[in-house]
Parts: structure tokens; sequence; C-alpha cells
């Protein structure tokens, strides 16, 4: 008899465990991640009136992998431009909340007595709400319409972001045991670096990877490629110090800019839901009933803390973005609990061993409790509000409601604002790309070519590759901007603004020739005056070059084509709207699209035929038909059935041209009589004006629009007509059409057989 592995029986208990309370907490209506934790609860030694996983080190091996999946889907459904969109409410509610119960969990923390790093780790894991059972609760109540669920998912989104750094710097803190400002601002500078260099790498270079292999891409590969990806930045990621958590999340983001992240997301998806409940169900093993009755108190105190904390600082957070004093409770109520990247963030601290073995079931048994309480505190935020507005003084109702309107006046950005915020942007990301190029050609290139080629030829030859590689980011460095129309409009509007202006050129300037001094001076044994004057020499040449100008244009066309490739084919395809339909809502004007039904008497029909500019003042911009988009149609184009039309009109127009389509769609009310379709006969005789004609000369197909299915000619059979066969007397014909023409058909012939 062979031997099974522990694992795989391990594996089998744990699935079967989870397979089972699945079942039940969708029948009981629950969040499945609380029926996982109940199956590790379950399949853990500390369970002895059931089976118990043997060997829990493998088992931790798979959460591993399953918290890698977590954070790769996450990534995955995470876009850069999403930031910019939730808008500052959100960026406002978020940031407030994560840091008052960061130091809430602290304090509460150290009310018990507990180590420092343990009040900590307990201040990041209360700090994050859990995005997955708010998202449920809203689906079950039927509140994902809400406006105030819309701000609530954009702080989530917020603290996922939030919750990434947050899981970087732990770690970096764990691993030194060091809290000082200096320690804290080099992990951060750290993580910012890396972050946007990885960014900024990916999303050059890996779209047009598989933009260029999609010919190749079959679901299995597409998958296989993807997760050698998400598993090459996790350990890029380890490698650099930082968690492999947060190379799966960076990869997952950059992949998010494809074309093909729905696709990668459906197909990681199975993956990460058996990765991710194993994780799960390695939460629940760590539950110790016995821990969890000795810590009962400050079970109770966590759990108050969370749901009140959330409350209230969710609440103050949106009332400090602008919202009102409602919406504010809505939203601070909603986030009252506790989920997966608590269990994300205690799992860190048992990984790294900085974390006593209490803190873990504790956040699980805060995290049940704060689930099963979620969908009342939700409830219970309406009459909440109203009680609070009716006790609330005179003078704090008026303050609040002149702070939200305050909030929503429009402030244009001055020029110079504009202008510091590219030049920042630019400088900081060019010379991220710089440092890098520097740094990996110092490290692999240099020693490589000194070894190769004897004396200074080495030297030579890598600054000469170092300054090459560096060259179209120096470049833009110096000259991006310069010619804006920001830099032009403030250069002329006033003598005052010059002197700032040039002082923006002289240092990036200076940050460029700071670049090609250190490469050159790290390779060469040069006084600082000659090296400057090469440096300076460099520069001009970067300057004055006409292909150094093309090809930096290129690297930045080519970035942001692929960053903006995904909403481009969306546009292309019509499940988004362009940017400039935005624009059309200021001189009241819409973009609408309206599908082409297949019964409209406008299809077939040409646009110079149908004339919808004179008629309605509608005019059509794009025509979208399968695949295929047409964008200004001449008046020649055709309209086809389910054809899909971009039009662009005010409301009064669109509401004439709505009402005559459905009219044009419309079926007349005898129209299902006139289209049935019957079968008759009819004999040929002496009189029958079809005598001697053949198939194509009587012409019943184009006069009578019916079909001659068949012809019986003495004691033969039926037989399908030749086209070329003549009529003969007493032949028998039978036809097939409409029952109007196949009368009108049967009544022109001299005799007629009975019905």
């Amino acid at each position: 008899m062979s031997h099974l592995a522990t694992l795989i029986s391990d594996l089998a208990l744990i699935l079967v465990c989870a397979g089972l309370m699945t079942l039940l907490f969708k029948k009981l209506k629950q969040p499945l991640v609380l029926g996982y934790v109940v199956a590790g609860f379950l399949a853990s030694p500390h369970m002895q009136y059931t089976p118990s996983v043997m060997d829990t080190a493998n088992i931790q091996t798979w959460a591993d992998i399953g918290v890698i999946f977590l954070l790769f889907s996450l990534g995955l459904d995470f876009s850069i431009k999403k930031i910019a969109k939730v808008g500052g409410a959100a960026i406002i509610a978020a940031c407030t909340i994560i840091f008052c119960m960061i130091l809430l969990g602290m304090a509460v923390g150290s009310g018990f007595g507990w180590k420092r790093m343990d009040c900590l780790f307990l201040g990041g894991m209360i700090a994050m709400s859990s995005t997955t059972i708010i998202y449920k609760a809203f689906d079950d109540m039927g509140l994902r319409k809400k406006q105030f669920a819309g701000l609530v998912l954009s702080v989530l989104i917020l603290e996922d972001i939030l919750a990434i750094v947050l899981m970087v710097m732990l770690s970096t803190m764990a691993a030194s045991h060091n809290f000082e400002g200096a320690e804290m601002m080099e992990s951060i500078l750290k993580l910012m670096f890396f972050l946007v260099l990885w960014f900024v790498v990916g999303i050059y270079l890996i779209p047009g990877l598989l933009k260029r292999c999609r010919k190749l891409m079959s679901d299995e590969t597409l998958l296989i490629v993807s997760l050698g990806l998400c598993f090459a930045m996790v350990v890029i990621a380890s490698q650099t110090g930082f968690s492999p958590a947060f190379g799966a999340f960076i990869m997952g983001s950059i992949l998010a800019e494809t074309a093909e992240a729905e696709a990668i997301e459906r197909l990681v998806n199975p993956v990460k839901d058996l990765f991710g409940a194993v994780f799960f169900v390695s939460v629940g093993m760590m539950v110790d009933p016995g821990m969890i009755v000795q810590y009962a108190v400050p079970i109770l105190v966590i759990t108050l803390a969370v749901i009140v904390g959330q409350a209230v600082f969710g609440t103050l957070g949106v009332l400090l973005s602008g919202q009102p004093l409602k919406m504010a409770m809505q939203c601070g109520f909603s986030l009252t609990q506790i989920g997966e990247f608590a269990f994300i963030i205690a799992s860190l601290g048992v990984s790294l061993k900085v974390t006593s073995d209490f803190l873990y079931p504790i956040v699980v048994a805060v995290s049940v409790i704060t689930t099963f309480l979620t969908p009342y505190m939700i409830r219970l935020a309406e009459p909440a509000s109203n009680f609070v507005d009716s006790h609330l003084p005179k003078r704090w109702h008026m303050w609040l409601d002149r702070y939200a309107n305050g909030s929503h006046t429009v402030n244009h950005e001055s020029l110079w604002k504009k202008l510091i915020i590219a030049l920042v942007r630019i400088t900081v990301v060019y010379s991220i790309v710089s440092v890098a190029v520097v740094a990996i050609a110092f490290r692999l290139l240099v020693p490589l070519l000194r070894e190769a080629l004897p004396g200074i030829w080495g030297s030579l030859t890598a600054a000469v590759i170092i300054i090459l590689c560096i060259s179209p980011f120096l470049r833009a460095i110096m000259i991006k901007k310069n010619h804006s129309v920001e830099f032009t409009t403030l250069w002329k509007e006033s003598r005052s603004n010059r002197a700032p202006l040039v002082a923006t050129v002289v240092l990036r300037i200076l940050v460029a020739a700071g670049f090609v001094m250190f490469v050159i001076g790290g390779l060469f044994k040069l006084s600082i005056g000659l090296v400057f004057g090469v440096a300076a020499l460099l520069l001009v040449l970067m300057i004055i070059s006409r292909q150094l100008k093309k090809q930096s244009i290129l690297i930045e066309r080519t970035f942001f084509q692929n960053l903006r490739y995904r909403d481009m084919r969306a546009e292309y395809m019509g499940e988004k709207k362009p940017e400039y339909a935005g624009r059309l809502l200021s001189r009241d004007l819409h973009l609408t699209d309206y599908v082409i039904p297949a019964e409209a008497d406008w299809a077939g029909r040409t646009l110079g035929e149908l004339k919808f500019g004179s008629k309605y003042g509608v005019h059509v911009v794009s025509i979208l038909r399968g695949r295929r988009r047409f964008n200004i149609p001449g008046a020649d184009v055709r309209l086809f059935p389910q054809d899909k039309i971009q039009v662009i009109a005010t409301d009064e127009e669109l509401a004439a041209f709505s009402k005559d389509m459905e009219q044009a769609a419309a079926l007349d009310t005898d129209v299902v009589e006139k289209s049935e379709m019957i079968l008759r006969q009819f004999k040929i005789d002496d009189d029958s004006p079809f005598l001697g004609l053949t198939l194509r000369e009587a012409g019943i197909r184009e006069q009578y629009h019916c079909l001659i299915v068949g012809v019986e000619r003495g004691d033969e059979t039926l037989h399908a007509p030749d086209p070329h066969e003549r009529f003969m007397v007493d032949d028998v014909v039978w036809v097939v059409g409409e029952n109007n023409d196949v009368y009108r058909l049967v009544n022109s012939s001299a005799e007629t057989e009975d019905d």
C-alpha cells in the first residue's frame, strides 16, 4: 500500500473543512472569510474532537503563497488612476482614520502593558476596515448605489494602498527595532524610490511584451506568464528588503494597466481562491480557545475600540473632507470592522517573530465579532445621525453647513503650481530611473568591462555606455516643460517671473550635471574642474542633439501609451466614454450611446438618408460595430442592426431622438398576421400565364415574393424545380410565402386548387 504524503492528507482535511464551512456560511448569508476561519479552528490541534493537521509548517508555506495571490489580485483590481478619481474627500478621510486608529491601537495595547511592537502591530491591524465584508454588506442591503457607499468604497481603495505601505514600514521597523524619525524617513524614501522605479520600468516594458506575444497567448500561457512575472517581482522585492506581498501587489498594479488585465484577473481568481482559502484556514488554526478565554477582557476592549474608534474617526475624517454630517456618520458606521488585512498584518508579525503569541487569536476573535455586527452598525447610522442632528447646538449646525459648502468651491490652480508640480514629477521620476541605471552599471557592467578591457579602455567604455543610457532622461530633466504653455505664459506675463523661471532651468541642469560628474568621477581620477568641464560639454551635446530629443520623446510617448492603453481600448470598444464627453457638460451637451434595434426602420439606411442632424440636431460621432469603430462617419455610411452609435446633442434633442427611435422600432399592430408564412399549391392549365415559361421567366419570386419549393408532373414525385425547366399543362406547383402574396399568386393563375 502506497504511503500518502503528510502535506496531501493535511490539504485534503483543510479543503474538506473549508468546503463544508463555505456551504454553511453561504446558507447563513455570512462572509466566507469567517467560514474559512472556523474551518481552520476545526482542523487545528486545539480542537480535540476533529482530525487535526499534522504538519503546520508546510501549511504555513501555502498560507504565505495565499497572501501573495491575495495581494496580486488586489493589485490587478487597482489602477494608479483610481487614486486621482477617488477625490480629496476619500484621501482626507482615509488618512485621518488610519492615523487615529493606529494611535488608538497603540494606546489600548499600552494600557494592557504589552510590549511596544505588539502595540504597534495592534494599531496597524485595527486601522484597516474589511473591503470584502463591506462590499458584501452593501450588496445584501441594497446600498451599493447610495452616495455614501461610493465614498466608503473610495476610502477602502485608499486604505488597501496605505495598508501595503504600512506593511513595508512595519517590516522595516521589526527588522531594525528602531523607531527613530531618521530611520522611518529612510524607510519611506526607500519605499518610494523602489515603488516609482518598478512602476515606471514595469509600465514601459511589460505591456509592450504582452502586446508582441498576444498571438501566442492562450489562457494557459497567459496564466503562466502572469504568475511568472508575479513571482519574479516577489523575489526582487524580497532581495531588496521588502515583503514578498509588496512585490506581488506591485506586479498586479502593473498588469492592471494592460489590455489583458481582465483576462489575467479571470484566470488568476480560481488560484487565488484556493490559496486564499488555505491562508484564512491557517488563520483559524492559530486560534486557541484557551487563550481567547484568558484574554476575554482585551478582546472586548479592542472590539469596543474598533467599533467606537472607526465610527468616531471615520465620521471625523469624512467631516473634515467637507461632507454633510449624515453622510459622514453613515460612512463612519460602515467601517466598524476589521478583516483580511488584519490577518495579513498579524501573520506578518508572526513570521517576523516580533509579536506575542496571544495577539493573533485576539485579532481573529475581534474580527469575527465586528464582522457579525457590521450590518447592524450600518442600519444604526441613520437613527444615530438623526439623534445627533436633533441634539447638536444650532451654532455647530451652522458651522458644519458653512464648512461643507465652502469645501465645494472650485479653486483654480495657478500656472506656477501646475508648472512646479510637473517639474518636480519629471525630475524625481527621471532621476530615480537614472540612479537605478547608474547603480546597476557600477555593480555589474563596470567590473565586467574593466576585466575584459585592460587599462583605461574598460572605464572609458563603461562611461560611454552609462552616459548614453541615462542621456535621454537627463535631457528630459533639463529641457522638459521649458516650452510649455505655463512656462511661456509666465515668462511673457511679468518680468518678475523670469528670474524664478531661469532658476528652475539652472537647478535642473545642475541635477543633470551631478549625474554626469558622478559617473566620470567614479570611473576616473580627475580634478574637479576637469570633471565639471567634461560634464558641461556632454550636457551641451545632449541639449542640441536632435536624435536624443527624438529618443526622449519616444520613450515618454511609449510609457504614456502603455499607461493609457487599457482606457483607450475601453473607449474604442464603447465600454467607456471618451475624455472629451465630460467637457461637453459645461456646454449643456451630452455624449450618449444608442443601439439600433434589429427591427428599426433606420437599419439598412445611410446617415445621409436619415438626416439626424437636420431633423433632430443630433450628430453621430462614432459607430461601433462588433470590434470595429468608425469615427466621424460620412453621409454614405450605412447603419446596420445592433450598431451602437455615439451621438452628441442637448437634452431636448436627445429626448426627441429617443422618442422617434422607439417609434421606428415599433411593430405594426397587424404585422404578425401579415407575416404569417403558408404553403399552397396551384395547377398549370391551358390558360395559365406561366404555361411554357421557365422558373426564371415566370418571375414568381420577384413579382409575388413567393418561393417555389417543388413541382409535381404526372406520376412523378414532388421534385425541386430546375431553373431552365418549362412549366407544362397539369403541373402542380407548390409555393411558400406570406399569406397575402401566396393568395395573390394563386388567384392570378387560371385555375386554383380548393384549399
